[in-house]
């Protein structure tokens, strides 16, 4: 049997690239949902310049080249970010315990994604949930630096064996709203994120708001929400749709 930290890799190594396409009134998804699920960084917050500086510094720590790992650690648990590096004589456990303290003293300059705020207050409270790699103590300091509420719902690193891109964190999410992860519209940012929501069989909406580069997907994508609002039905199904600016 595979280790899950072998099946991630293997996982990861096979993703595409990704780009946006923008989001316009034509080509937001048709269908209503049963429930919204959130990733967390890069997609409700933007904690990249926090998380960088503590991951620059593990790097630097064990002589990785800080270029060509700092793309690799976005959007997955902090364990599995260190198995991959396969680096010998280490106690993943520990360096990952170490670098989720030194991420809780780091949380300055994240801000939240433009219009989330309001979108997230529109939505019924048991409709949606957060689903993030980081620990639940983490998360929530995050989430509160941005001045954001802690949500209804929150599925973590805590609570599944195997993160990102394995789609265990969006089914237990789903579970605990009382729907099917196919019925779940996925808001993610990155591939790990994206690929474990269509392991899933949810849909995806991407937010580009940190991205850099563009990435290459079949995905719709927007840059925040202020053009965004939920909308529920009268069969009580969530639908997302296109509001002025």
């Amino acid at each position: 049997m595979r280790r899950p930290e072998a099946s991630a890799r293997a996982t990861i190594a096979t993703l595409p690239a990704f780009f946006d396409s923008p989001v316009t009134s034509n080509n937001l998804p048709a269908r209503t949902f049963a429930a919204f699920l959130f990733d967390m960084d890069g997609t409700i917050l933007n904690s990249i310049a926090a998380a960088e500086r503590v991951w620059i510094r593990w790097a630097q720590r064990h002589g990785l080249d800080v270029a060509s790992f700092l793309p690799t650690m976005h959007g997955m648990r902090a364990i599995e970010t260190v198995r991959r590096q396969d680096l010998p004589g280490i106690d993943a456990e520990a360096e990952a315990a170490r670098i989720t303290a030194e991420e809780m003293d780091d949380v300055d300059g994240i801000v939240a994604i433009a219009g989330v705020a309001a979108f997230m207050a529109a939505l019924p409270a048991d409709r949606w949930a957060v689903v993030t790699s980081a620990p639940r103590e983490l998360a929530l300091r995050r989430i509160a630096a941005a001045g954001l509420p802690a949500p209804p719902l929150m599925v973590t690193a805590d609570d599944v064996a195997n993160g990102k891109p394995a789609p265990d964190c969006f089914e237990l999410a789903a579970a605990r709203l009382g729907v099917s992860a196919r019925d779940c519209l996925v808001f993610e940012d990155a591939p790990a994120g994206i690929a474990a929501a269509e392991a899933a069989g949810a849909s995806v909406l991407v937010i580009t708001a940190t991205h850099a580069h563009p990435l290459d997907t079949r995905h719709p994508g927007v840059d925040g929400y202020a053009a965004l609002a939920p909308r529920v039905d009268a069969d009580g199904g969530l639908r997302l749709v296109s509001i002025g600016r």
